[in-house]
C-alpha cells in the first residue's frame, strides 16, 4: 500500500459493524495493523474511538493512535471468551505496535491427560504436542479452570499434577476416596473415573451441572446462603470450563448485519424474569461519583429493546453528602417517579410520600396506567446488587409503586437481584435476554460518565474568572447566570457584560480584555 490511499468513512462503516462479540483491528495508511483489541459489543466499542470527546479526553499515547487510524476491521466469534483467545492470536501474528498485552510468548492454559500411562493425571500445560496425549482448551479463565480441577478431584477422585502411581499421601487423602479408596481400585477401575472426567471437560455431561444447580437451590431453600454461594460459584467456573469453543479460521467476508434481535430478546427477558407483561418499556438508573465533587446519576429508556434518547434524563444528586451510592439510588429514585406522579396526580405533592387516600381509592401504578400508559416502565433496573436494588425498593414503596417489576444487575458476576429472593438469578453469557440487560446498563453507565465529565469540564472552564482581578464569587455566580457559560462569556463584547447587575463598564471592560488573553 502507498501512503496515498485514502481514509475509510467511519461514520458510514461503522453502520455495517454488528452488536456481537468479537475483535477489531485497526490499520495506518499503509495497511499495518497498528491495534487489536477485544469487545463483547463491536459495534459499541469500535464506535467509541471516532466520538469526538474520545480525542479531547485522551492521553498522549491514545491520541497517537487515533490519529494513525486509517481503516479497521472486525471479526465475530460466539462469545467473550473465544474473543479473548482470538484477540491474543492476532497480536503475536502481528505484534501491533500500540498493543502491550499478548506480546511475550504466554498461551493460554491446556490440560493434558495421557491415557497410555496406567494412572493418567489431569496436568497443565500450555503446549500441545503430537505425543498421543488427549488435550483439552485452551481456556482464557485460569481461576476458573483451576477450581474446575479441584471439582474433578473431588467428584471423580482423578489425579491432578505430578506424574506416576499415587504417591503415600495421595492413597490416603480423603480428596479420593469417591467412593471407594485409591488403593482399592485396579488401573482399569480408575480409567472408567478418568473417562467420567474426561466427559464433563468436553462439555458431555449436563446432568453434572444440572446437579449442582439443584444442590444450589436446595441449599438456598435452607437458608444455607454460604453454602448456596459456593454452589452457585462453582456451577459458574465449570460453565465457563465446560462451554465448547469455536476454532477461529480466518476469513474475511465477515461484514454483516446488526446482529441483535431486540423483539426475540425481550420475550427471551420476561420469560426469564417471570414478569407479568411483555417488557415494551425498559428504565435504568446509574450513579456516577468519581468525586465527590459531582456525584450524577443518569435513566435512560428502552423502548421495545432499542434506545430512545429523547427520553433520556440525567440528575445532580442533592440531597447526598460523599459517595454513597445506596443513598444516591434513592434519591433519583424517588425523584423520578415522584415527578410522573405529581404529573398524574394533583393530589400529590413534590415533597409528599405518595398519593393522598382521599384523592382515589386506586394505588399510584393503577392512575399512571390510566392517565399516562406510556410513562408507565415495565421493567425498572438499577445498576449494583442489593444495596441499590433495597434502596430503589423502598422509595417506590414509600411512593406507593410497590407493584412495579424492579431488578438490581450486578456487574461482578452479571448476577440479576430481585426483590425479596436470596438467591440471585444467572443467565448464560450468550443469552439475549442477559445481552439485552447489559446494553442498557452500558448506556446508563456511558450516559451518567458523559454528564459527569461535562460538569466537570465546565467547572474548570469556570475556574478561570477567579483569576480575573475585580470577579469576586457573588459576581462570578451573576455572570455564569445571565450568560449561561464562560464559552457565550468570551463571546460577549462589553456593553452586553456591564448589563449584569454589579458589572460597570470599567469591570466589563477589564473583563472582556482578560478573557482575550487567557484563551
Amino acid at each position: 500500500m502507498t501512503s496515498d490511499r485514502e481514509k475509510a468513512n467511519f461514520r458510514s462503516k461503522l453502520g455495517e459493524v454488528p452488536h456481537k462479540p468479537g475483535v477489531y483491528l485497526m490499520r495506518d495508511r499503509l495497511n499495518r495493523v497498528i491495534y487489536v483489541g477485544k469487545a463483547r459489543d463491536l459495534r459499541r466499542r469500535v464506535g467509541q474511538y471516532f466520538m469526538p470527546s474520545r480525542r479531547m479526553t485522551a492521553d498522549l499515547k491514545t491520541r497517537a493512535l487515533l490519529e494513525s487510524i486509517w481503516d479497521f476491521e472486525w471479526h465475530t466469534v460466539q462469545s467473550e471468551p473465544e474473543a479473548l483467545l482470538l484477540e491474543g492470536r492476532l497480536i503475536k501474528e502481528f505484534r501491533p505496535r500500540y498493543n502491550i498485552s499478548f506480546r511475550d510468548d504466554k498461551r493460554f492454559l491446556l490440560v493434558k491427560v495421557d491415557p497410555r500411562e496406567d494412572w493418567p493425571r489431569f496436568r497443565l500445560t500450555r503446549l500441545k504436542t503430537e505425543d498421543g496425549a488427549r488435550y483439552f482448551g485452551p481456556f482464557p479463565n485460569a481461576g476458573a479452570l483451576r477450581q474446575t480441577l479441584a471439582f474433578l478431584r473431588k467428584k471423580f477422585g482423578v489425579l491432578t499434577f505430578g506424574k506416576g502411581a499415587p504417591t503415600a499421601r495421595e492413597l490416603k487423602s480423603s480428596t479420593y476416596q469417591v467412593p471407594r479408596k485409591l488403593s482399592d481400585l485396579s488401573t482399569e477401575q480408575y480409567r472408567e473415573r478418568i473417562q467420567q472426567a474426561c466427559s464433563l471437560l468436553e462439555g458431555s455431561s449436563p446432568e453434572i451441572l444440572a446437579e449442582l444447580e439443584a444442590e444450589m437451590r436446595a441449599a438456598a431453600a435452607a437458608l444455607d446462603f454460604e453454602k448456596a454461594a459456593e454452589l452457585r460459584n462453582m456451577l459458574e467456573n465449570l460453565k465457563q470450563t465446560t462451554k465448547p469453543i469455536h476454532r477461529y479460521t480466518r476469513a474475511y467476508g465477515h461484514r454483516i448485519g446488526a446482529g441483535i434481535d431486540p423483539a426475540a430478546d425481550i420475550a427471551e427477558l420476561a420469560e426469564a424474569l417471570r414478569l407479568p407483561r411483555p417488557v415494551r418499556r425498559m428504565e435504568c438508573f446509574d450513579i456516577s461519583n468519581i468525586s465527590s465533587t459531582h456525584i450524577v446519576a443518569s435513566m435512560v429508556c428502552f423502548l421495545d429493546g432499542k434506545p430512545s434518547t429523547s427520553l433520556y434524563r440525567r440528575y445532580r444528586i442533592t440531597t447526598v453528602k460523599g459517595q454513597n451510592d445506596f443513598a444516591s439510588m434513592a434519591e433519583v429514585v424517588r425523584r423520578r417517579y415522584r415527578r410522573l406522579l405529581t404529573e398524574s396526580a394533583p393530589s400529590v405533592r413534590e415533597d409528599g410520600p405518595g398519593i393522598d387516600a382521599s384523592f382515589s381509592q386506586e394505588n399510584p401504578v393503577e392512575i399512571l396506567s390510566k392517565k399516562r400508559p406510556e410513562s408507565l416502565p415495565d421493567l425498572i433496573i438499577v445498576d449494583g446488587g442489593r444495596g441499590q436494588l433495597g434502596a430503589a425498593c423502598h422509595e417506590l414503596q414509600q411512593l406507593g409503586l410497590w407493584d412495579l417489576p424492579i431488578i438490581g444487575l450486578a456487574k461482578e458476576f452479571e448476577e440479576i437481584h430481585r426483590p425479596g429472593s436470596p438467591v440471585p438469578i444467572q443467565l448464560s453469557h450468550e443469552s439475549g435476554a442477559l445481552r439485552l440487560l447489559q446494553r442498557i446498563r452500558d448506556e446508563a453507565h456511558r450516559f451518567a460518565n458523559g454528564y459527569h465529565q461535562l460538569l466537570m469540564k465546565r467547572r474548570i472552564s469556570e475556574s478561570i474568572l477567579d483569576d480575573c482581578p475585580g470577579i469576586s464569587p457573588s459576581r462570578k455566580q451573576l455572570l455564569l447566570q445571565h450568560f449561561g457559560s464562560v464559552a457565550r462569556l468570551r463571546r460577549a463584547d462589553v456593553h452586553e457584560i456591564a448589563g449584569v447587575p454589579k458589572i460597570g463598564a470599567a469591570l466589563a471592560a477589564r473583563l472582556h480584555q482578560f478573557l482575550n488573553e487567557h484563551r
